[in-house]
């Protein structure tokens, strides 16, 4: 409207026969009150004109600046030039995992992986459960059941997501959109209801969880065998504990790849215990797998070990 008004003044002025420059000084003295003299003695039409010009642009003027004067005064430019400088922030972000729902569950989610080095943008429609995050957390207020929002998170340069919406249809909606715009990104959904669990995963999820269910099991586990819950549960969420289970892929061409576990001596080179296998394409894992089975390409191994020593497997795991 500011920018309406100077042009409209400028016009006009040049109109009444005023040079582009005393037009535009014109125009600006007068929409500022500043009251200074006319450039050029004007006449009827000229008056008539300024009057309008004044009541137009004065008005406009002084709204803007209210609109200034509130934004400075409520803290709004800071809170725009922090959103600026943040978005800037997960554009550059690559390999990080996006959490859509920052409730109790995505809370404990984005803890965990800030905790074991990963990087984190938490998205979620209501921002007052923005307000005691984590400083090292990246987030984003907004819905992500717009596809827009959903990519402003950086989900197509993301190593996964941890769908912890506050309804299942709104997770299910996110996993389709998801799956949609990145084919081959992890996608973890939480199911508030075991019935939704199966439609999660037909609609793209990796996997689907029920937090309580999990949560019932493991303090079942604790109540029969409380050694072995405590022992799993030090190694999954222990960060002061240097041992680590992760899963490592044997890539195709790698030093692993096709060869026995005797023939590579993993234990001995890397100090690394090899848990269990799992081969491409299956939907169960081998336990304690035998030392003359070879490798195939592309399947997993669940090892436990240290950080440097669980590298060391990645490494191989590679191709070099």
């Amino acid at each position: 409207m500011l920018l309406l008004v100077l042009v409209f003044g400028t016009v006009g002025y040049l109109v009444l026969g005023f040079t582009l420059l005393e037009a535009m000084y014109q125009t600006i003295t007068t929409v500022a009150t500043v009251g200074f003299r006319e450039v050029r003695p004007l006449g009827p039409s000229g008056q008539v004109f300024t009057m309008v010009l004044i009541v137009l642009g004065v008005g406009t003027v002084l709204y803007n600046l209210g609109v200034v004067a509130e934004a400075v005064t409520e803290g709004h430019i800071r809170q725009q030039l922090e959103r600026r400088r943040m978005d800037r922030q997960i554009e550059r972000l690559s390999g990080h995992v996006v959490i859509c729902g920052n409730g109790r569950v995505g809370t404990a989610a984005a803890e965990h992986l800030l905790s074991v080095g990963y990087q984190v943008v938490v998205v979620d429609k209501d921002p007052h459960r923005m307000a005691d995050l984590d400083p090292r957390l990246l987030h984003l207020v907004g819905d992500v059941t717009h596809d827009d929002v959903l990519r402003s998170s950086g989900i197509e340069r993301a190593r996964a997501a941890v769908l912890a919406l506050d309804t299942d249809a709104d997770t299910v909606y996110v996993t389709l959109s998801a799956r949609a715009m990145v084919p081959d990104l992890v996608i973890i959904a939480r199911a508030r209801h075991r019935s939704s669990k199966e439609k999660m995963v037909l609609a793209g999820a990796t996997r689907a969880v029920n937090p309580q269910a999990i949560g019932g099991r493991r303090m079942a586990v604790f109540a029969l065998q409380p050694q072995v819950g405590e022992f799993l549960d030090v190694v999954m969420h222990d960060e002061n504990l240097d041992f680590r289970l992760e899963d490592v892929r044997v890539e195709p061409g790698s030093e692993l790849a096709g060869r026995t576990l005797a023939d590579l001596s993993l234990r001995e080179r890397t100090g690394v215990l090899v848990l269990a296998l799992r081969r491409k394409g299956a939907s169960e894992f081998e336990p304690g797998p035998p030392e003359d089975v070879p490798l195939p390409s592309g399947c997993l191994l669940i090892a436990l070990g240290t950080q440097a020593q669980l590298d060391a497997l990645s490494a191989l795991a590679t191709p070099s």
